[in-house]
């Protein structure tokens, strides 16, 4: 019979949670986002945590509302071109920042999942991402050695799962989620749409559920559009 990963809501997939630790969250932009435990941490008002993001939010949504109230001491991430509140901290020296190529980013996770301690890497040799790194030559060409990544409690965001943990992405919410609900120490998804063990598709299935711990289903999601774009009428 399967575990039953299931928690009655988003307060207690958060138990445990405390000040000075490091976060991993799922999404690309905007899209699949873990909109309801970070509004949670909003709420509890934890803080000095360092946050692994592909992105920062914007503004007044996802990441940016923990950095509008001065939440996060660190952020490990690719893209955050999109927030006024992250330069101005940034800038200011407010926030440590460690920018890292997207792809590389992408893979420090994914090989802390997978208990892989380091890689090395073609990205970023030569430029400031490099400085301070192992370098060897593979078939004629540098690379750097890069690090793998792991957080204390990953927060992720499936369109579908389980009581089993198991998860279902949709579309462009298959980016980040998948490699970070494998390298938490604690993982806890948020679904749109939670079932009984056993009805999901093992084929279908993106996110085993052996590396989810706490598994809740959120409301009302808000699903916002982080530069809308549309064709002008004919």
């Amino acid at each position: 019979m399967a575990m039953n990963k299931k928690v009655a809501d988003v307060q207690e997939a958060l138990k445990g949670v405390e000040n000075n630790m490091t976060f991993m969250l799922g999404g690309f932009g905007l899209c699949g986002i873990p909109e309801k435990a970070i509004e949670e941490l909003v709420r509890i008002g934890i803080s000095g945590v360092t946050c692994i993001s592909n992105n920062a939010g914007v503004d007044d949504f996802g990441l940016g509302l923990l950095l509008q109230n001065h939440q996060i001491k660190k952020m490990i991430s690719s893209y955050v071109g999109e927030n006024d509140e992250f330069e101005r901290q940034m800038l200011s020296g407010e926030l440590e920042v460690d920018l890292i190529p997207q792809g590389s980013l992408a893979e420090r996770c994914r090989a802390g999942g997978a208990g892989i301690p380091a890689f090395f890497t073609p990205a970023g040799y030569g430029t400031e991402v490099g400085e301070g790194k192992e370098v060897r030559d593979f078939n004629g060409k540098p690379h750097i050695l890069e690090s793998a990544l792991t957080a204390d409690f990953a927060f992720v965001k499936a369109w579908k799962g389980d009581t089993a943990g198991n998860l279902i992405y949709k579309a462009t919410a298959r980016n980040f989620n998948p490699l970070m609900a494998m390298a938490g120490k604690i993982t806890v998804a948020e679904v749109e749409e939670l079932v009984p063990a056993g009805e999901l598709d093992p084929n279908h299935i993106h996110t085993p559920g052996i590396f989810v711990q706490r598994i809740f289903q959120g409301t009302n999601y808000e699903k916002r559009i982080e530069q809308r774009t549309v064709r002008q009428k004919a």
